[in-house]
């Protein structure tokens, strides 16, 4: 069959997903199962794949989405527990001292905490933790989702210490030591590379860190806003550019000098305390206050199952650094078990649940490191760490747990077959032939593959779009350049293009396609109480997604002639 045939049979599935939760507005609950059949189908009929592996991969798929649920269920526990701890009104207390306008409070939980979380703890962590926590601030919860999702676009190529650059590329190891080989290229050896990707990266990315805030405060505004309004979210544009300023001002400089494990987190950390304290003294802060106005005034599909909080004075029941302490812990073990050179991160990681050969097929593997995995260290433990540091009663503490439990069962049923399809997708293309008998390129590839036979020359401005299907796809940046670093530098082998800015490209749209992951939206849904809306928010995060991809698109062109001028 031929590539086009099979990358019209490879988007069915994908097809069939987005119809049911955007068109027909189907819950992923219902729509995932049937997009998981027909690529189950897919791969039996066409690929020709055995019965058996298909249903092997599927496994594999449930074994990882255990692991995201473990993550979500995690946050879900934090913000349970602050709610009935007190620590959560206390913190409302503190931002609404800091300042009671919410476009300010969306630039710094949505874009800088989870900046920093991102670059700390990565796997969709930061929507978990700091979507409930604009919730909590008075948020209709369907906006505290799109804001999380499309703010954490930008640091997430650099992800947790780095691990979208340093893994997501590993197999271009051997095409990069022949390159060294046959000399021509300005690049040493592997690490310098992938130096060199972070670099591109951070500069891909610097005119959508100054743009995407300003555009999606206007965007909220628009569709959450009493007067539905661009200007009122616009009208913030200059702490905006505040914000924009302290985060890529360290994020840069960490970028390319130091290496890609730590521009997302520094530049979240630095970036955070600067406009804190900036916000505080009115540094660049508008002078009208913003809010979403009454809760009776919200289209009902704006809420679900948790209620956002009703606007008024809170009243702090603890100090701010006791009600905060939890994420101040969160962040410091974070970090404490994320950096290779200390020891807890090998002890963690090495403490795995695997199963091996599943169902007997040779290299399809499944395996949870049970405490590596955010949900559990710092999640778990410090949701029972604040019981004692809150004072916590044991009918609080029992409140808390049995709500997180309750909230866990739909997105459990939607992330299952969500990552069982993605599990398929990935083993579609296995090279062996008795698993594959006509030796097709896997699914994802086979549509990247049409879609450069299509792009030709024009090849850097798509680029990033197959590293944002490949995000979409898997939910990960790091799996999107697992998929796709080797297409994306043959790609630039065939078109003589600039291996570095195309793979660079691939790296920054892994990036931007988590706005639209199936499997993070179901996440975020999950901790806001909206599961079933899923498809909602994909009409809603795809357009800052098409803004962000133009511009890579244009800068990656803008990259790549200018790297050939200067050559030549």
């Amino acid at each position: 069959m031929s590539i086009a045939f099979l990358a019209l049979l490879a988007a069915i599935p994908i097809a069939i997903a987005l119809v049911l939760m955007v068109g027909m507005r189907w819950p992923a609950t219902r729509a995932m199962p049937v997009s998981w059949l027909a690529a189950a189908l897919a791969g039996v009929i066409f690929w020709q794949l055995p019965v058996g592996y298909v249903a092997a991969l599927s496994i594999q798929g449930v074994i990882t989405a255990i692991g995201i649920l473990i993550i979500v269920f995690g946050a879900i526990l934090i913000l349970m527990t602050l709610r009935d701890s007190g620590g959560m009104e206390t913190i409302q207390a503190g931002m609404q001292d800091i300042s009671p306008d919410m476009r300010v409070q969306a630039i710094i939980i949505g874009f800088l905490f989870a900046a920093f979380i991102e670059g700390a703890a990565g796997f969709g962590t930061p929507a978990a933790l700091a979507a409930p926590l604009l919730l909590a601030l008075g948020f209709p919860p369907l906006a505290a989702a799109v804001i999380c999702l499309t703010f954490n676009s930008f640091p997430v190529t650099f992800g947790a210490v780095g691990t979208p650059i340093i893994l997501g590329l590993s197999f271009l190891r051997d095409l990069i030591e022949g390159a060294v080989a046959g000399g021509g290229v300005n690049f040493a050896d592997y690490e310098s590379f992938g130096m060199l990707i972070g670099q591109w990266s951070s500069l891909m990315h610097l005119p959508m860190i100054f743009i995407l805030p300003i555009f999606m405060l206007g965007f909220i505004t628009r569709i959450f806003g009493p007067n539905r309004s661009w200007s009122d979210g616009f009208g913030a544009w200059k702490f905006c550019v505040f914000a924009a300023a302290a985060f890529s001002l360290p994020y840069l400089i960490f970028a390319w000098f130091i290496g890609p494990e730590f521009p997302s987190l520094i530049g979240g950390l630095i970036g955070l305390g600067l406009v804190v304290m900036g916000a505080k003294r009115g540094i660049a802060v508008p002078k009208d206050v913003f809010t979403f106005g009454s809760q009776k005034q919200w289209d009902p599909e704006w809420t679900g199952s948790v209620s956002a909080i009703e606007g008024g004075k809170f009243k702090a029941t603890m100090s701010q650094f006791k009600a905060w302490s939890p994420y101040i812990l969160i962040g410091i073990i974070l970090v404490l078990t994320r950096i290779d050179a200390l020891p807890l991160k090998a002890w963690l990681s090495g403490i795995t649940i695997s199963y091996q050969d599943i169902l007997g097929y040779e290299g399809v593997t499944g395996s949870l490191a049970v405490l590596y995995l955010p949900g559990t260290i710092p999640f778990m433990l410090v949701a029972i760490l604040t019981v004692f540091i809150h004072q916590m009663s044991p009918g609080k503490v029992k409140t808390a747990w049995v709500d997180a439990i309750k909230r866990i069962k739909n997105p459990a049923i939607a992330l299952f077959f969500a990552v069982a399809l993605v599990s398929i997708f990935r083993g579609s293309g296995i090279a062996d032939a008795a698993l594959n008998p006509n030796l097709y390129p896997s699914m994802p590839l086979a549509l990247a593959e049409a879609i450069a036979a299509v792009a030709g020359q024009t090849w850097p401005f798509f680029a990033g779009f197959i590293g944002g299907l490949g995000a979409f796809i898997t939910g990960s940046n790091t799996v999107s350049n697992l998929l796709f670093a080797e297409f994306q530098w043959g790609m630039a082998s065939q078109l003589e293009l600039p291996h570095q800015i195309i793979v660079a490209a691939q790296a920054v749209g892994g990036g931007f396609g988590n706005m639209v992951c199936i499997h993070n939206i179901v996440a975020v849904c999950a901790v806001v109480g909206l599961s079933g809306r899923e498809g909602l928010i994909i009409r809603k995060t795809f357009w800052p997604f098409l803004l962000y991809g133009l511009v890579v698109g244009l800068m990656a062109s803008l990259m790549s002639f200018v790297f050939f001028a200067h050559l030549y």
